[in-house]
């Protein structure tokens, strides 16, 4: 039995598709600002295998609560690992490309100094540096633009957006990799059946959409998918100014995903099927 922290996100939705006899775990059962109390979850049900799929993810409001996205994203991650480290049972937490500063062009791999620009990449350096300390069968993986049909996202904000007006400004000099939330899930549960039959597997992976592009890339694309008009104008990212700072480089280099028979997805054809999903609107 796999059990997952994260109950109505976008990836935990989708690992409900993909494994509906895994347990999910909200807030209510398992709030990730009592750190202690998640351990004693993962105690209780002693399952096989560990997804933290949930976590503080309003990148700006966490520069006004970095106490309590540090709890969780930092705190309840590491707790999480060192009961799965006392109990034999594989870990797998979901981290991003926000622990990297986005200086450069190349992609980030994963052994690459980091130097996160803000409060949420810090307080998620933080989860994975306890992570790694908890000593167990593990996996960090670290991704980026994440979408899906479900909350908030990129996609539903154009898709909205789109149909109402005609003309929108994007960010085009920020760069990564959109990646689908089904993708993402599907790799947490390869990742975690790896890491059962053979625990050396243990440590930090990339894993994010392919080809990297701009945000104002990828707003046209959704457009283009949608049947939308609307025109897309280019901006930089000083136009578009924001309490946290954003990476300008989110590419991450995925090459060690294929030790678990995984490649980077192709985020459009995760497009069509979201945009689908969706009956063209958000």
């Amino acid at each position: 039995m796999i059990l997952v922290f994260g109950k109505t996100g976008q990836v935990a939705t989708e690992l409900a598709r993909l494994a509906p006899d895994a347990i999910f775990l909200g807030r209510n059962a398992a709030d990730l600002s009592d750190p202690d109390a998640c351990a004693r979850v993962i105690r209780e049900y002693a399952p096989a295998a560990v997804i933290n799929a949930a976590a503080y993810t309003v990148v700006d409001r966490a520069e006004e609560e970095e106490a309590l996205a540090t709890t969780i994203n930092g705190d309840a991650p590491a707790a999480m690992a060192r009961e799965c480290a006392a109990l034999g049972v594989p870990f797998v937490h979901i981290s991003t490309d926000y622990v990297f500063d986005g200086a450069g062009e190349a992609p980030f791999a994963p052994d690459h100094p980091t130097a996160p620009l803000g409060a949420y990449g810090r307080s998620k350096l933080r989860g994975e540096e306890g992570v790694r300390a908890a000593g167990g069968a593990h996996v960090i993986l670290r991704t980026s633009w994440v979408v899906s049909a479900h909350g908030s996202n990129f996609v539903k904000t154009m898709l909205r957006l789109g149909a109402e007006r005609d003309r929108l400004t994007v960010v085009a000099d920020q760069i990564g990799g959109p990646t689908p939330a089904r993708d993402i899930a599907d790799a947490c549960l390869r990742i975690a059946r790896a890491l059962q039959a053979d625990p050396d597997t243990s440590g930090i992976q990339h894993f994010s959409g392919a080809p990297d592009t701009s945000w104002a890339g990828f707003a046209r694309t959704i457009m283009a998918e949608a049947g939308l008009a609307c025109e897309i104008a280019e901006i930089p990212t000083s136009d578009w100014p924001t309490p946290a700072r954003r990476p300008l480089n989110s590419k991450l280099e995925c090459a060690g995903l294929a030790a678990f028979g995984l490649t980077r997805p192709d985020w459009r054809k995760g497009l069509a099927d979201i945009i689908a999903e969706l009956g063209g609107r958000a």
